[in-house]
Order: structure tokens, then C-alpha cells, then sequence
């Protein structure tokens, strides 16, 4: 007789190296704030976590402290995503 045992096999990929990217429109709004505040504010050297963006009119702020309590209608960008191709 051959018993066949179950086996589930978990898979965490928020430890993968392979980091997901958000929507081209969102990412560039993203690096046009980043953009906007760097223009404005020349002589700040605080590094930002990241951007803020509502899904629905690409409106974002930047975020310096923490990783923020998002609404359903924002995503987060972190910073090494917007920088990834500004230089």
C-alpha cells in the first residue's frame, strides 16, 4: 500500500532580491516631486525614504521620517526606485 503525504511548500517573496516596480506613470510622477523639491530646495541634503502617490491623480508628497500609513488609493516608491535612474 502507498500513502501519498501532502506537502505545502511556502514561498516568502518579500525576501526576494527581485523588487517590484510600480506603475511608469507612477514612478515618474514620483521622480518629477523628487525632482521639483530637489529644485527648490537646493541646499537640503536630508535623503528622502521615498514618495507618496495617489493612484487616482498622481498628486504626491515626500516622506523623511518613516514608512508611512498608506490610503488605499496611494502606493509607496521608495527612494533607491526613484534614483535609479536620475544620474
Amino acid at each position: 500500500m502507498l500513502k501519498a503525504a501532502k506537502q505545502q511548500v511556502e514561498v516568502d517573496i518579500s525576501s526576494s532580491n527581485v523588487p517590484a516596480l510600480p506603475d511608469p506613470g507612477i514612478l515618474k510622477a514620483a521622480r518629477n516631486i523628487y525632482r521639483i523639491y530637489y529644485e527648490v530646495h537646493p541646499n537640503v541634503s536630508q535623503r528622502p525614504l521615498g514618495v507618496v502617490i495617489n493612484q487616482n491623480n498622481y498628486r504626491g508628497k515626500l516622506i523623511f521620517s518613516h514608512k508611512p500609513v498608506l490610503l488605499p488609493a496611494e502606493c509607496f516608491v521608495p527612494f533607491n526606485q526613484i534614483e535609479s535612474e536620475l544620474y
